[in-house]
């Protein structure tokens, strides 16, 4: 005779609590899907991937310039000695954008334990499907969403810490560690982390959990806050900036309805086809329809500190840099250039719309857990909503239509690669200026890659070309050097500013004024149709003498990390001993 099994002793193939992990990992796929099949790099306006960068002064912040790429160029310096950087950045990229999803349905599952797995699927929906995930995309700031990613997680972190549970400390010592690939990235962490810990109540003192994170944000900022006090570098801004930088009105939106949307980066370039048509209102409608059920909810939970504090966030985070837009908001922020030292960080407000994410995210599924509690059965409530996001925004699916899709470069650049030498002079390009139009990344100006393609430092001004006009630099002696090639000046004024080479890029629109004088007069290394290689002779160059500070201060950035992952670790693999 038979004997009937209990459903209990069979494990399901699929755990229920693995669904959004997965789910979230299907969206990445969608969105990121041409830079993961495909092999090349990214290059696409500011993001460069390169086959191997080098642990140059510039890579460390150790110029004039600000340290905005600190310590993610020097951190693929050392990973690209292992493995080719155009994987490397891709893997970073599609990590984040799963974290991004993944995370914002664990919140829901601390924060609204009773909201449901299919609660949880739009949650990560909403965190990865929405116009602030593709306006980054498309602008290139691939590091930036490794911030983005990490809040959802830190809230978590932060919740774990209230309730003094093992592992909250680590948990979110590895969220603000990786949230410091970019001073922006870790300064969104430390914002959303500190909102949690500051509400009074919880387990534990506010004092000391406010001052552990602290702590824990200034080693995750340890490289570029050494970068910017040793070197100097960005302590002065150019007040063009503010407007060049402000949050932007899309169709039929205005500022406050872009931003509400999540959208409305400075860039219209950098935009979605969708929301450059009258498409865009629908999009905003829906995503504030679906975030709009779920208030009612929450409101119920207002006593709770992390519905209470990412409410907040996210209606500072939407009307602060919609403020900032108005008149007399630009001209605070004109002043504040002008006078207040580092401030420049700051001139994108609409980076800081990330932190309205876990709000939007714990409304949404708020809405969809009550919705489902209230009608049992399949989670149809849930798919509507899901197919409503996506449809809010149907171009981000297949790399933004496209656009974030990997290069190659021509064999010329490996070439140069080559020839350039780390200690003998510094590296200037033509034509002038940072960016250029390559035909083989396709029509969007991008960064010029040679400064993490090469060993040398590369001279760069940080003048940017904005709709308008320009926004100056902080690279004052790059900024000497270009006027000297442009007015064709001798080798021997080259040479007494530390330039050893001169990069000629042939295939990108560009100043060249008088350089083919000072070309005349230099050795030639290479050449080819794309790439032109002179060199200057009798020059050589000392490392910067912070060097060693700055390196410093990126290991103890690994070491956090490190420490923390260790920590998150054994917390969960640990068992309790048995008494015996």
């Amino acid at each position: 005779m038979l004997t009937p099994v209990s459903s209990r002793s069979v494990a399901p193939v699929l755990p229920v609590r693995s669904v959004p992990a997965l789910w979230s990992l299907l969206l990445t796929f969608v969105v990121l899907g041409p830079l993961l099949t495909s092999p090349g790099y990214l290059l696409l306006r500011d993001a460069v991937s390169t086959p191997r960068s080098f642990l140059t002064d510039s890579s460390l912040g150790l110029s004039d310039a600000a340290a905005r790429a600190v310590p993610q160029d020097a951190l693929l310096a050392w990973v690209t000695t292992v493995m080719d950087g155009g994987v490397a950045v891709s893997a970073i990229l599609a990590l984040s954008v799963w974290a991004a999803g993944w995370g914002a349905a664990r919140l829901v599952a601390v924060v609204l334990p009773r909201a449901g797995v299919a609660a949880q699927v739009v949650a990560a929906t909403v965190a990865i499907w929405n116009p602030y995930v593709a306006e980054r995309l498309l602008q290139g700031h691939w590091s930036l969403l490794a911030g983005y990613a990490a809040l959802p997680w830190a809230i978590c972190a932060a919740v774990s810490i209230r309730r003094r549970q093992r592992g909250g400390w680590p948990a979110l010592a590895v969220c603000l560690a990786a949230a410091g690939l970019t001073p922006t990235g870790v300064l969104l962490a430390a914002v959303v982390t500190l909102a949690v810990l500051a509400l009074p109540g919880g387990r534990n003192s506010t004092v000391v959990r406010v001052a552990g994170a602290v702590a824990f944000t200034v080693l995750a900022s340890l490289p570029w806050l050494t970068a910017t006090l040793l070197a100097g570098g960005g302590t002065e801004a150019d007040p063009a900036g503010v407007r060049a930088f402000a949050a932007r009105a899309e169709p039929l939106l205005g500022t406050l309805g872009s931003l509400a949307g999540l959208g409305g980066i400075w860039n219209g370039d950098a935009v979605p086809g969708s929301r450059t048509t009258p498409w865009a209102l629908v999009g905003t409608l829906l995503l504030l329809g679906i975030v709009a059920c779920g208030v009612p909810a929450l409101w119920r939970r207002r006593r709770h500190p992390v519905v209470v504090a990412a409410g907040v966030l996210a209606a500072v985070a939407v009307l602060g840099p919609a403020l900032a837009a108005t008149g007399p908001g630009l001209a605070a922020g004109e002043w504040s250039m002008a006078n207040v030292p580092g401030v420049g960080l700051l001139r994108d407000t609409q980076k800081w719309v990330a932190v309205a994410m876990p709000g939007y995210a714990l409304a949404a599924a708020a809405g969809v857990g009550a919705l489902q509690r209230r009608f049992s059965g399949p989670p149809i409530w849930a798919a509507v909503v899901v197919a409503g996001l996506v449809l809010a925004l149907p171009d981000l699916a297949w790399g933004v239509s496209g656009q974030v899709r990997p290069v190659r470069y021509p064999d010329g650049w490996q070439k140069v690669t080559e020839y350039v030498t780390a200690r003998d002079g510094d590296v200037a390009v033509l034509p002038g200026g940072m960016f250029r139009i390559f035909d083989f990344a396709g029509p969007a100006a991008v960064l010029d890659p040679a400064p993490r393609m090469v060993r040398a430092d590369v001279l760069q001004t940080g003048t940017l070309l904005v709709a308008g006009g320009t926004v100056a630099g902080e690279g004052h002696r790059a900024e000497e050097v270009e006027r000297l090639l442009l007015t064709g000046a001798g080798p021997d004024t080259l040479a007494a500013e530390g330039v050893g080479w001169v990069l000629v890029e042939h295939r990108t629109p560009g100043d060249r004024g008088e350089s083919q004088r000072t070309l005349a007069a230099l050795e030639p290394v290479y050449s080819d149709d794309d790439l032109s290689l002179y060199r200057v002779d009798g020059v050589t160059t000392d490392a910067s003498p912070h060097r060693a500070s700055a390196i410093a201060a990126h290991v103890v950035w690994l070491l956090l990390s490190a420490c923390g992952v260790v920590g998150v670790l054994v917390q969960r693999f640990a068992r309790p001993r048995k008494q015996s």
